[in-house]
């Protein structure tokens, strides 16, 4: 079971918190650092001082980790055309040697987009399908080859299709909870199928339909890696859950009905379920990004445990 850092930096984060998790990551053995896409805080924090971007973050952290994968959870397909987004990705998967994975989404929260002039189409899944196509398709034209794509919503004559990354194929991330067209997606696009925030049941129920969609597009099943985002929230004891969970506004019980939360142990009993119902990766939501006393706690007593 992998585990990797996920974090929200739209609730309030400067890059040099954002690098001190990163680094925190690295030195404690967890597998990669992902962060949101988001310009817009959610919910009754602050947060100051105001957002920072995903691709921008990620360039920097490329060059000051050196072992941790680097990615989004969700990348909003609303925030960037597709050509330029194969040109970021690329360009810090160059600055990192080829550590950067893409997780891309529709875009969703429409107030974010309000607030800074972005456009919120009404359609959005059949752009993020040509999205996943020319993004994809860009990355995999041959040199000295040219990229040509005509769609409904993207236009693309004569791109000569660079850069390149640094990898022969950056691994791409699709998720939701859908049931007919996010995982036709996924089967189609996806090197892994993530499922935000759901319950074990839900989760095995998704895991299928992507298996099945896998199936029907002619790929084997198990040619996608399946994989969680929990909210985490660990501690030695219960006055320690419960001053964790206070930190993020949360109540323990709930924390652990629909995250991961409690001691340790029970932790790793909920992650053990998750696996069963087919998961191989976990994305642990980490909301209090100053407590990196937490993160060395679920290295010590959790992660350890899974590996």
């Amino acid at each position: 079971m992998d585990l990797r850092i996920f974090t929200e930096p739209q609730q309030g984060a400067t890059y040099d918190t954002l690098l001190a998790v990163a680094k925190a990551t690295e030195e404690l053995g967890f597998d990669a650092f992902f962060r949101s896409d988001h310009y817009l805080r959610m919910g009754s924090v602050d947060g100051l001082p105001g957002p920072t971007d995903a691709w921008i973050t990620l360039a920097g952290l490329a060059r000051e980790t050196k072992r941790i994968r680097l990615g989004t959870l969700m990348t909003a397909g609303t925030f960037r055309l597709p050509g330029v987004l194969a040109i970021q990705v690329a360009q810090v998967d160059q600055m990192s040697g080829g550590r950067v994975e893409l997780g891309l989404g529709t875009g969703w929260f429409e107030e974010e987009h309000k607030a800074y002039g972005i456009p919120f189409p009404k359609e959005k899944f059949a752009r993020l399908e040509e999205q996943l196509e020319i993004v994809t398709g860009l990355w995999s034209t041959d040199l000295g080859k040219t990229f040509d794509f005509h769609g409904t919503y993207y236009d693309l004559t004569d791109s000569p299709a660079l850069p390149k990354p640094a990898q022969q194929k950056i691994p791409v991330l699709v998720g939701g909870h859908g049931a007919t067209r996010t995982p036709r997606l996924a089967a189609k696009y996806a090197d892994e199928f993530n499922i935000p925030f759901a319950s074990i049941e839900d989760s095995e129920r998704q895991f299928g339909r992507v298996r099945a969609a896998a199936e029907e597009a002619g790929r084997s099943g198990d040619d996608l890696t399946y994989s969680n985002a929990l909210v985490v929230c660990v501690g030695r004891d219960d006055q320690e859950v419960a001053r964790r969970a206070a930190a993020i506004g949360r109540q323990p019980d709930e924390l652990k009905l629909n995250g991961l939360a409690g001691s340790p142990a029970e932790v790793v009993d909920k992650i053990g379920r998750y696996a069963e119902a087919g998961a191989s990766r976990v994305y642990l939501q980490i909301l209090d990004l100053d407590d990196l006393d937490h993160l060395e706690l679920i290295s010590s007593q959790v992660q350890s445990q899974l590996s």
